[in-house]
Order: C-alpha cells, then structure tokens, then sequence
C-alpha cells in the first residue's frame, strides 16, 4: 500500500459523518444499557423482554437487537458495566500507594456510585441472590483474581507497617456491605430516617461516619 493510500483511508475514516455515526452508535448504547437496567431491575431477567426496554429506551425494538443481539448479551454488557464501574476506585492501587488515601477514597467512591445508581447495585444483588447464574464464571476467575491483587497489595503494606489489619478480605466485604447497603436497602434506610428519598446531605453524612470508623479500623487515623 502506498503512502497516498494510507493518507486517503486515514481521511475517509475520520471523517465528520464518520464521527457523528459513532456519537450516534454510543448514544443509542447507553440508552439502550439505562433502559435495559431499569427494566431488569423491575422486572427480573426472566421477566424483562427486548420489546420493554426498547420502549423505555425510546427506540425500535430491532435497534436493540443491532447492538446487542437478545437479551442474554444485553444483560451481561450491564453486569459487566456495573463491575466495570465499581471497581475503578481501587484501580491505580500499588504498594507505594498511600493507604489512607486509597481506602478513603474508595469508600467514597463506593458510595457516591450507591447514592446515584441505586438500581445498579440491586440488580447486581437480585442476580447474586439468585445464585448469580450469569456472573459464576467471572466471579470464579476474574473477581477472585481481582481480589486477590488488592489483598496482596494490602498484605504488603502490614508488612511495611503502614496498615493495621491482616485480613484484606473482610476489609473488602466490609466497605462493600456498608456502602452498598444504602442502595439495595434503600427504602429501609430512607424510612428510618423519616424521609421518602435521599437528599443531597445523606451522602455526606453517611461518608463523614463510615471513611473515619474504617480507617480507624485499619489503623489509620
């Protein structure tokens, strides 16, 4: 091939309506991706239908199905959405990392995402009480790999004497079980604080009791 070859395929690909097409592309998926979540919140996988979340998303049913093929796929890219989301406050953890910083903010980040996205951490649980037929394979391999890379880092820092507790694990079930609990509990917790829903302060409030009593835990005052 050319040069002039490679500069005309260069400019023909990255065209503007090239560019607009793929706007449109990523557009379409999250809507279809916000509506399928909802729906499977709702309606349980067995009952969710392609037909639902493809009026929920506002589009023709056969567009769901250009980008997602049936509702298996579409329901796996959510979970691994979901996933994908949750664990990017742990993400640049190292063994030079400072622990403090890095456990402070992955409570917060924990649950600023259960504050705003409550429905993705319930249907995460609906699929995990289940049995998590569709999450076995990933949370065998995976999730378990994942981890096992952060308990490592965290055993580490206890050698280094810059952390206080040596069970990674239950330090990670933990934060999840405390953060988590404002979404998938939501109507509990709201009503025992005498409200419908939360509002703006809640999140604060609930971070300005859980990052000092873990960190106190760890150590790390």
């Amino acid at each position: 091939m050319t040069q002039n070859n490679q500069k005309e395929e260069t400019s023909v690909t990255d065209t503007p309506s090239h560019r607009s097409q793929q706007a449109i592309r990523a557009q379409n998926q999250a809507l279809i991706l916000a509506a399928a979540e909802e729906e499977f919140v709702l309606q349980s996988y067995r009952g969710a239908t392609m037909q639902g979340i493809a009026d929920r998303a506002g589009l023709p049913k056969a567009n769901v199905h250009y980008y997602f093929k049936n509702k298996k796929n579409l329901y796996m890219a959510v979970l691994r959405s979901i996933i994908q989301e949750w664990n990017e406050g742990l993400v640049t953890m190292t063994v030079d990392s400072d622990p403090k910083t890095v456990i402070e903010k992955f409570v917060r980040t924990k649950l600023h995402q259960a504050f705003i996205n409550p429905s993705r951490h319930k249907l995460f649980a609906i699929e995990v009480i289940g049995g998590a037929p569709h999450l076995h394979e990933f949370m065998s391999t995976t999730m378990k790999e994942w981890v096992h890379d952060k308990a490592q880092v965290m055993k580490e820092w206890h050698k280094q004497g810059k952390i206080g507790i040596t069970d990674p694990l239950q330090l990670l079930i933990l934060i999840w079980a405390t953060t988590q609990r404002y979404a998938e509990f939501e109507i509990e917790i709201v009503g025992l604080m005498d409200k419908t829903a939360y509002d703006a302060a809640d999140e604060a409030r609930a971070a300005d009791f859980l990052v000092p009593f873990i960190l106190k835990g760890c150590g790390l005052e």
